[in-house]
Formats: structure tokens, C-alpha cells, sequence
């Protein structure tokens, strides 16, 4: 039993990064096309955490060997409903399956995700030792300690966090202020309360991802804003307004792709309910511009909202018009086939990508 545990549960992990990987076929070609550049980059620095932490003050090195930690076990934490769906724990707990197979069938799946990368953070490392920086000579052992550890603790919080999704709920008791059941009364309201309640709720609600995705999107591109303005020492203003472009276009992109699978999915069921179906999906393709909107206006309020500080009000104008069409074209031509739509977005991000270099100059 335990051997079939650990091998179901390992090729259900397997299916479910190859569906996870083909759901963002798109977005990775957006990024290695465009970004591969700063990929190289961050490749080289993944590790640099752990190995800068050996050289700094006791509290700094704490703060960057949990940070390290924690960025380390982030994807299985958030892909921990796809490595474990609810209804595999749920089926899996009448079975005479002993704890200590559940663990190893646990630390086998979030070993699939920590052991890339801990590829990633030898290769980095051995970037870091061949350069030899006089901060790293004398602290070279301690260092590499550090990193190892940091590495061994995230898989462990990755088996822990497995662990704890697959635990049996605890019951629960009905509450007695509830109110007893009456006869039903349908609800009316406008085409804003049922996109609300057939668009925004079902991407927050079960196993679906696409509003923690939307949020992450959003405070990307907010986030990039805010430090492209800002100016922060080290990093060049461009890389900024390059993370701007290529986050305010994966947000509408990734918006308007799960906006029209939902439409998919409501056509042969409300094709019989007594509303303007049509309305209501035009009106929820518009809403996938919202959170553009929001971007770009703060995008204005920080460059046309205040005097020249170095800039140039012109280029921000630019910007936000070519940014404002670009999003426009993605919810527009929707029905551009995937290559199409791939070449529209990249497009959009290299032509923002190159307005947003000479904001500064």
C-alpha cells in the first residue's frame, strides 16, 4: 500500500505541474521571449541571500535566511491545491495508509519542487565562487552553510504545508443562531449584481486560483510603478518600466483568458435564464480593464499629477496612451489565435518597454 501511496501521489504531483505549466504556456512565453535577459540575471543572484547573509550583523542574516526560506517553499504552498486536490485527501482517509507513508509520500512530492531548485541555487552558488567578492573569501564556509540549510528548510515547510492540507477537517457543530428555512425568494437585481455573483465569486471560491492570481498581477504592476518612480539605487529605472509593461499586460491578458473561459462555461446554462446574457458578458470583458485602469491612474497621479522632477510629462503622456490601446486590443481582439495574441502582448510590452526608457532621459 505504501508504494502504491507514493507513487499515486507522485504521478498525481507530476500531472498537476504539467497542467499547471501548459496553463501558463502563454505567460512563460511572454516573459522568456522578453525577459530572458533578467532571468540570466536573477539565475545568478537566486542564492546571494543566503550567501550575503554569513557576512552581515546577526538580525540582518535571520532576516534574509527566512526570507530565502520562505521564497523557497512559496511555490508548493501556493500550488498546494493542485498538489493535492480536496477530493484526493478526502478519499485518501478512510485508507489503511499509516502516517508515516502520508509524510514520505508528502516529502516526495515537495522534493519534485524543491530539488529544481536546489539545481538552481548550486548553479548560482558556483556563479558566486568562481567570481570570489572579497565579501564572500573569508566567510566562504559559513555561507555555504547557510545556503544548504535554507534549501533543507524549505523542503521541510513544503512536506509540513502538504501535510497539513491533507489532514482530516475537524467536525463541526451547526450553530444555533441560524435561522430556520423559510420559502424561497429569488433575487433581482441589475447586470452589476449578477456579474458579481457569476464573475467575481467563482474566481475567489474552491479551488480556483484566478483572483489570488489577479491580486498578485495587480500589486506587481502597482508595486513597479511605485519603484519606477521612486528611482531605487542599484537597479536602472528602465528595468522597472520594463516589470511595469510586462505585469499591466499579463494582468488584462490573464484577466480577459479567464473572463472568456467563464463565458464559455455560462452560455448552455443561462442560455434559458429570463437576463441579457450577451449584456452581461460584454459588460464583464469591460470589467477586466478595471484593474488596468487603476494602474495607469496611478501611473498619472505620480507623473502628471506633480511637477517635472527629471522627467519627461511628454513620454508619460505617450506611455499611457500606447499602454490605454494596448489594453484596449487585448479584451478587442479576442479572438486572435494563441500565437496571434502572444505576438499582440509582446509586441505591447517591447513598444512600453521602449517609451518607458526615455521617461528619465
Amino acid at each position: 500500500m505504501k508504494n502504491s501511496y507514493l507513487h499515486f501521489r507522485l504521478r498525481l504531483a507530476r500531472h498537476a505541474l504539467l497542467q499547471f505549466a501548459l496553463s501558463l504556456q502563454s505567460s512563460l512565453e511572454y516573459i522568456l521571449l522578453g525577459f530572458a535577459p533578467v532571468l540570466l540575471g536573477l539565475l545568478a543572484v537566486i542564492a546571494l541571500p543566503g550567501l550575503f547573509a554569513a557576512a552581515r550583523p546577526w538580525p540582518e542574516a535571520l532576516g534574509l535566511f527566512l526570507g530565502q526560506t520562505l521564497l523557497a517553499s512559496a511555490p508548493v504552498w501556493l500550488l498546494r491545491k493542485r498538489l493535492l486536490p480536496a477530493a484526493v485527501a478526502l478519499w485518501s482517509h478512510p485508507l489503511p495508509i499509516t502516517p508515516r507513508d502520508k509524510w514520505r509520500a508528502d516529502a516526495a512530492v515537495a522534493g519534485l519542487l524543491v530539488g529544481p531548485l536546489g539545481l538552481v541555487y548550486a548553479v548560482s552558488t558556483a556563479i558566486w565562487l568562481y567570481q570570489w567578492p572579497d565579501w564572500l573569501r573569508p566567510v566562504a564556509p559559513q555561507a555555504l552553510l547557510l545556503t544548504a540549510a535554507s534549501l533543507l528548510l524549505a523542503w521541510l515547510l513544503s512536506a509540513l504545508t502538504l501535510q497539513h492540507r491533507g489532514r482530516m477537517p475537524p467536525a463541526r457543530k451547526p450553530g444555533r443562531s441560524r435561522p430556520a428555512p423559510t420559502h424561497y425568494a429569488p433575487q433581482r437585481g441589475g447586470m452589476a449584481h449578477y456579474w458579481y455573483r457569476l464573475f467575481w465569486l467563482p474566481f475567489w471560491r474552491a479551488e480556483n486560483v484566478i483572483g489570488i492570481q489577479q491580486t498578485l498581477l495587480l500589486s506587481g504592476a502597482l508595486l513597479s510603478i511605485g519603484a519606477w518612480m521612486a528611482r531605487p539605487p542599484l537597479v536602472p529605472p528602465a528595468v522597472w518600466g520594463a516589470c511595469a509593461a510586462l505585469m499591466i499586460m499579463l494582468l488584462t491578458d490573464r484577466g480577459d483568458k479567464a473572463v472568456a473561459e467563464q463565458i464559455a462555461l455560462l452560455r448552455p446554462v443561462a442560455a434559458g435564464w429570463p437576463l441579457r446574457a450577451e449584456r452581461l458578458y460584454r459588460l464583464a470583458a469591460l470589467a477586466t480593464l478595471l484593474p488596468a485602469l487603476l494602474v495607469l491612474a496611478c501611473f498619472a497621479a505620480l507623473t502628471l499629477g506633480r511637477d517635472a522632477g527629471g522627467y519627461s510629462h511628454t513620454v508619460a503622456i505617450v506611455w499611457l496612451c500606447a499602454a490605454a490601446l494596448a489594453q484596449l486590443a487585448v479584451v478587442a481582439l479576442r479572438k486572435l489565435s494563441v500565437r496571434g495574441r502572444v505576438g499582440l502582448v509582446l509586441i505591447a510590452i517591447a513598444l512600453l518597454t521602449a517609451i518607458g526608457s526615455e521617461l528619465w532621459n
